[in-house]
């Protein structure tokens, strides 16, 4: 079942009309209860079972919260490619994609411009090339920077593709980041680095956290509400 994606009809209130879900289900060994989320970057609903539960279980959940399921999902912003003439932001600047067969070497920014050689069809993967490169430019100083300020040191600084959080820092001191935070207004991109660069000093929310984080970064309601309400934008970009 792992895995295992379908179209499941919802009766959303007051709609009468059924609208098709696309439903992903996953079990879990770590899981105690039936959860449900949406995964913003293939618009689908997740859900996860735990061990000896039965499938009917995730459809007795699913179809209660079928207007919020519903709901989160038409408002996803549209998919985002990476071709010649989209427009993404790196930080507070738009850059405009733009495809050049005759350009050689990696894709480069000038001028608000992605430069990207090659067949139009590389052009999504340079562009990916260079936005991981931007995001590993732009954080891996910044967690660094804190950490001196904290007196600790992160043993690695890794950057990712996660759909479920923006950074995580593990318990051997490793800190990943997703590359879509290269998107985020530069504030927003420090508030998340200082976030998890406060969990090597307090692995934990402890109100000691919290003042270690006040230290860092002055930004956190202000940019956890930029990315509840971007966040989704950025996980439909590519």
């Amino acid at each position: 079942m792992e895995g295992l994606t379908e179209t499941v009809l919802l009766r959303p209130p007051p709609d009468a009309t059924p609208w098709p879900c696309s439903l992903r289900w996953r079990r879990s060994s770590r899981a105690r209860q039936v959860s449900l989320r949406i995964d913003a970057v293939a618009a689908e609903a997740v859900l996860t079972l735990p061990p000896g539960v039965a499938r009917q279980a995730g459809l007795v959940l699913l179809h209660q919260h079928a207007g919020w399921v519903v709901s989160r999902l038409r408002a996803l912003p549209p998919v985002l490619c990476l071709a010649d003439g989209t427009s993404i932001r790196l930080g507070d600047v738009p850059h405009v994609i733009r495809h050049q067969p005759g350009h050689r070497g990696p894709a480069v920014l000038e001028n608000g411009a992605i430069l990207v050689g090659g067949s139009a069809e590389a052009v999504p993967r340079r562009v990916l090339a260079l936005l991981r490169l931007e995001a590993a430019r732009r954080i891996a100083p910044r967690a660094r920077h804190h950490a001196a300020e904290l007196a600790v040191r992160p043993r690695a600084i890794r950057l990712k593709d996660t759909r479920t959080r923006w950074a995580s820092c593990a318990a051997d001191g490793t800190l990943a980041f997703s590359w879509r935070l290269v998107m985020a207004p530069a504030w927003v991109l420090d508030y998340v680095v200082a976030h998890e660069v406060a969990h090597l000093r307090e692995m934990n929310h402890s109100p000691r956290f919290w003042a270690h984080l006040a230290g860092l970064s002055p930004h956190r309601i202000a940019a956890q509400n930029w990315l509840k309400a971007n966040g989704p934008a950025l996980l439909r970009v590519g």
